[in-house]
């Protein structure tokens, strides 16, 4: 069964990761711990319980905000004039082993429910990705975000209403 956890460098082999993505992977070796002891960003991973100490995949989320200017015209209309505040998922990777089993679009889904869960306590009206290059870009299209007007490589996801 596969399952979410935070990222226990104690627990998961950060070091046999490969998505075949270099700077993805070396941040994960590299960089991602020391940034989540920092508050700089959340490494949730994905794992089989069958297997746990081996990632899957992965995704960082913090917080953002983006200028509505940014938006679509539509959006921008319901929304104030200044930066509205988003999550950010600074990177989603899976194991090269996995690619087309569908672990990227579980972490995606992931990553919204952490955003809905979260919006209980903080508010932010979508979640912002940089996409890496095109392919990562139609990646995240197809799952329904939308390219930013001045950075086409930077995409949002309308998180819905508030439930009051």
């Amino acid at each position: 069964m596969l399952e979410e956890q935070f990222l226990d460098p104690s627990r998961h082999d950060r070091q046999a990761f490969t998505s075949g993505v270099g700077d993805l992977d070396e941040y994960l070796r590299r960089f991602a711990v020391q940034q989540s002891k920092k508050g700089v960003t959340v490494v949730r991973v994905l794992v089989d319980t069958d297997n746990p100490g081996t990632i899957l995949g992965y995704y960082c989320l913090s917080a953002a905000q983006i200028d509505a200017i940014q938006l679509d015209e539509h959006t921008q209309q319901k929304l104030p004039r200044y930066p509205v505040p988003c999550f950010r998922m600074g990177r989603l990777a899976a194991h090269s082993a996995h690619h087309g089993q569908g672990l990227g679009r579980i972490l995606v889904g992931c990553a919204v429910a952490r955003c809905l869960e979260a919006r209980n306590h903080v508010a932010a009206y979508a979640l912002v990705v940089d996409a890496k290059g095109e392919k990562a870009k139609a990646f995240y299209e197809h799952y329904g975000f939308t390219a930013c007007r001045d950075n086409p490589m930077t995409l949002y996801l309308p998180l819905g209403t508030y439930n009051t």
